[in-house]
């Protein structure tokens, strides 16, 4: 992983249905992300949940959901 690329992280199950219910939302209305992105973690599959933490200038953390397609 390069130093400039935020931090992704696959999703457990227990963490994915957590996420759907604190926001009330489906696995199928978050935003996708291709299985051939480059930043992946190895071995994610086609419907899993990853976790990306990107950092501001200011140094805050924003978190983004994306569903793999």
């Amino acid at each position: 992983m390069h130093i400039l690329q935020p931090k992704h992280l696959k999703l457990n199950p227990s963490d994915v249905k957590e996420l759907t219910d604190k926001y009330n939302v489906s696995i199928s209305q978050l935003p996708k992300i291709k299985q051939a992105d480059p930043g992946l973690p190895e071995g994610c599959q086609h419907g899993e949940v990853v976790k990306i933490e990107r950092h501001d200038e200011e140094g805050k953390t924003n978190i983004y959901f994306r569903v793999v397609a």
